[in-house]
């Protein structure tokens, strides 16, 4: 068995698929994305093609290897997105090749379901309160916001008391019934993470995800000694060497690589794995598509410390289309009072519905990350 082609599919609200075809007839699906620079991705997946094809694609290891070290520059988010939606399309192939999930692949999986959770409130945090009801209702218990918009590297207590005031009524309003998952989502600089991480400690969230931002990891590990709260950062880390330093500064007790950023499930399972010998538990990271999530499902099945399960279904970015939009009716996602079910349908678990991505190729999408400036006219992080 040979690949044949690589065909991306630039599709709303902001991602971008990858298909790669065999001359058995097997094809895989991946999801090579990076969130505002999908035609990057979409140029690198086509340079891709001359190391790609004729090769044999059950051999991942050997071409996650050669695309990783080949041309001296390794490592980074576009790199290593494009890697993701290659891995995760191959596995794909091997597992319909073998007629299994890629889970049983890896030794069989070491759970049947994984607690998820959905976003709420938008980039600008509002009606936490009516939102995380909504969620309740349909039989979450479990939700993750941004905390904050734009904040100053010192800012106001003002600041501080409306942030505060606002997450207090949230918990107040949910009871002890849902776990919150603050964002900081890097907006907050060292100095003001220190003082939100000490006010919001009675609030007892289930994390603080990049409480700073991830280059920050020695600042992290200072915060993640003077806090009770779970710190979680590895969305914006791109592979098990990114991960070195949060290990061994202990700068987190939980992280969240993505999937689709990281190197596929063949760099997240190594990740996880490794993440178990320091008992820091695995939540990976997935505001994408179904293709991501469902690699990331793979994952959950493998590795024994995950635990939570980010997933886009209602997210504030996807606008016209959402998570279900692109796989068939009955062969998606199962997700049972809050928790997804790991799927046991061959290669990835799910079907494409490949008429309808076809024809929103079509449109495709020019999705790019807001431009936010504080009140100073300087750039904020977003």
């Amino acid at each position: 068995m040979k690949i044949t082609d690589l065909k991306t599919y630039l599709v709303a609200p902001r991602w971008l698929f990858l298909k790669i075809e065999t001359s058995e007839g097997i094809s895989g699906w991946g999801e090579p994305v990076l969130e505002g620079h999908a035609e990057t991705l979409e140029a690198k997946i086509d340079e891709f093609k001359d190391f790609l094809i004729g090769r044999d694609p059950l051999l991942i290891e050997d071409i996650w290897q050669l695309l990783y070290r080949n041309g001296c520059y390794r490592g980074g988010p576009v790199l290593m997105s494009a890697i993701s939606g290659i891995d995760m399309a191959l596995w794909d192939i091997k597992g319909k090749f073998h007629t299994v999930p890629i889970h049983s692949l890896f030794g069989g999986k070491v759970r049947n379901k994984i607690r998820s959770y959905c976003w709420i409130g938008g980039d600008r945090p509002s009606n936490l309160i009516t939102q995380a009801l909504k969620l309740k209702a349909q039989g979450f218990d479990a939700v993750k916001f941004n905390i904050c918009a734009e904040l100053k590297i010192v800012d106001t207590y003002k600041k501080v008391d409306e942030i505060i005031t606002k997450l207090s009524d949230l918990r107040q309003a949910v009871g002890v019934s849902m776990d919150l998952a603050f964002d900081f989502h890097g907006r907050v600089h060292a100095p003001m993470a220190r003082i939100l991480l000490k006010e919001l400690e009675h609030l007892r969230p289930i994390f603080v995800e990049d409480a700073v931002v991830s280059t920050q990891i020695d600042a992290m590990a200072d915060l993640a000694h003077s806090t009770s709260i779970p710190l979680v950062i590895g969305e914006r880390l791109h592979s098990r060497y990114d991960f070195k330093r949060v290990f061994e500064t202990r700068a987190a007790s939980i992280i969240n690589p993505d999937t689709a950023h990281v190197g596929g499930i063949s760099e997240m399972v190594r990740i996880g794995h490794w993440a178990e010998a320091y008992d820091v538990a695995l939540a990976p990271h997935c505001p994408l598509g179904p293709i991501a999530l469902a690699a990331c499902l793979q994952v959950d099945a493998i590795c024994h410390n995950a635990f939570l399960q980010e997933q886009s279904l209602g997210i504030h970015y996807n606008q016209g289309n959402d998570l279900l939009d692109y796989v068939m009716p009955d062969a998606g996602f199962n997700l049972v009072k809050g928790s997804l079910m790991i799927p046991d349908r061959p290669g990835l678990g799910i079907e494409i519905n490949e008429e309808f991505v076809y024809e929103q190729s079509l449109r495709g999408h020019r999705w790019r990350a807001p431009v936010w400036r504080h009140s100073d006219g300087s750039i904020s992080e977003w």
